[in-house]
């Protein structure tokens, strides 16, 4: 065990260490020098007839050999999607380095306050975990941000067409009326319509990068439309309106199974919360389960089945419109 422990506790300084230099790094604004670097190395060879690299390269940390042990697994690309999706300025590499630094802490922590390797183990996951529960989180939230600004987005057009513009002159009215989220995405897809991308491609394209179940069916209408003909308007104006009466519906079943979703709560904090009381009252009694093997074997049961209620309770009250 402390073999282990010197080990961890080697390992967290040097992610400190690899830390402490980044933040250092980022502080002069590294991005400026190696911009300026990059104009001189241009300009130096450019009277020299040299080739010029100028194919866009995946950057996943700003230390070199991390760079290429990331880019040498598969699922840096679903992780990268992640980060576009949450809207996050920093490299994967940050986030990795994060998740591996709180992971030897919980483990640290935990081998210092109890001998009970389950907890060791509970707690390195859950600290391990929380730099990916914060991506989620923020992911969730810009979708839902977007998709609440949609209908709204898909108005726009609709009037844009009606009064003689393009399609893609309605995306760049969207791009410039709405704010964040959405109006950053549909940027982004008129561009790669400027520089040559099909309109099906770019579309696509945002399919891909955003997480929104009614922005696929506005994509495939626009691609039928494209192919077989049609009223694009009424099109657009009958998606909107029934985004809206989902979110209508929506809200309504949100109100009537918010008393699940108390019950639900107030199930699963009452263990807890007659543990702590016991623990208050009368220690003794409660210390049992702690240090009997049976009583340990009890809790973990009890925790399994606690699990599995919580999800079967979520799936009754989470109900899809």
């Amino acid at each position: 065990m402390e073999i282990l422990i010197g080990i961890a506790i080697f390992i967290s300084v040097v992610l400190l260490i690899e830390g402490i230099y980044f933040v250092i790094r980022t502080a002069r604004n590294p991005e400026r020098k190696e911009v300026k670097a990059r104009l001189k190395r241009i300009s130096s060879v450019a009277f020299e007839d040299a080739p010029i690299d100028i194919q866009r390269k995946k950057v996943l940390s700003k230390i070199p050999w991390f760079n290429r042990l990331l880019l040498s697994f598969r699922w840096t690309d679903r992780s990268n999607l992640l980060l576009r999706q949450a809207d996050v300025k920093h490299p994967l590499g940050v986030f990795v380095l994060l998740s591996i630094f709180l992971a030897f802490l919980g483990f640290l922590g935990g081998s210092r306050l109890t001998s009970n390797y389950l907890i060791v183990i509970l707690l390195t996951a859950i600290l391990g975990l929380m730099p990916l529960f914060y991506l989620l989180l923020k992911k969730k939230r810009r979708m839902e941000k977007f998709q609440r600004q949609f209908p709204d987005a898909l108005d726009l057009i609709a009037r844009a067409l009606k009064a003689g513009h393009a399609f893609s002159s309605g995306l760049k009215m969207v791009a410039d009326e709405m704010s964040e989220p959405l109006g950053t995405e549909f940027d982004t897809t008129f561009h790669e319509i400027n520089f040559g991308v099909d309109l099906a491609d770019a579309l696509k394209n945002l399919s891909n990068r955003v997480d929104c179940p009614d922005l696929k069916l506005f994509i495939i209408s626009i691609i039928l439309q494209r192919e077989t003909g049609g009223n694009l308007v009424e099109t657009l104006e009958n998606i909107a309106y029934l985004i809206r009466e989902r979110f209508k519906l929506q809200g309504r079943v949100r109100v009537l199974a918010a008393q699940g979703k108390l019950s639900a709560t107030i199930l699963v904090a009452l263990p807890f919360a007659v543990a702590l009381g016991f623990y208050i009252l009368n220690r003794k009694y409660i210390e049992v389960m702690t240090t009997d093997p049976a009583g340990r074997f009890i809790i973990l049961l009890a925790l399994i089945l606690m699990v599995i209620g919580i999800l079967v309770m979520k799936k009754m009250v989470d109900i899809k419109v």
